[in-house]
């Protein structure tokens, strides 16, 4: 299965259904299968931000709660979109569909950069330990 390393707290806000979204500078063709690991890496200062840890809150997770090296979900990556406009509060994808609320807070909707779109997602009920890496990389069955 491929698998997404993304940076806490975004991994968790993302499997636990506060975006619909991941976005990325880099565009990819697959599609499929997706699991979603947490690198080892917290992003305290985001985890400051009242509305991200309001966000965190709600589902009882605090930046020091947070699991880190483990893979936590899994989705379906369905389509892989191009943002082509950027309005400060909310956003427009190649297919015309508009991003806003915590999906456009949640993203880096810039100019250029892709929108990932997922469907089915689930978090583990176990966390699976995994070494990250950068870009799509596939998990050793």
């Amino acid at each position: 299965m491929k698998v997404l390393s993304m940076i806490q707290p975004w991994a968790s806000l993302f499997v636990l259904g506060e975006t619909a979204y991941e976005t990325r500078t880099w565009r990819t063709h697959y599609r499929g299968p997706l699991a979603i690991h947490t690198s080892k890496k917290i992003d305290k200062a985001a985890c400051k931000l009242k509305k991200v840890e309001e966000l965190l809150f709600k589902h009882g997770y605090t930046a020091e709660s947070l699991p880190t090296g483990v893979i936590i979900g899994s989705c379906t990556l369905m389509d892989c979109l191009r943002v082509t406009e950027n309005n400060g509060t909310w956003a427009v994808l190649e297919d015309g569909r508009i991003i806003s609320g915590n999906d456009f807070y949640l993203g880096d909707y810039r100019e250029g950069c892709y929108g990932w779109v997922v469907k089915d997602m689930s978090q583990l009920n176990e966390y699976i330990p995994a070494k990250g890496r950068l870009g799509l990389w596939e998990m050793n069955s």
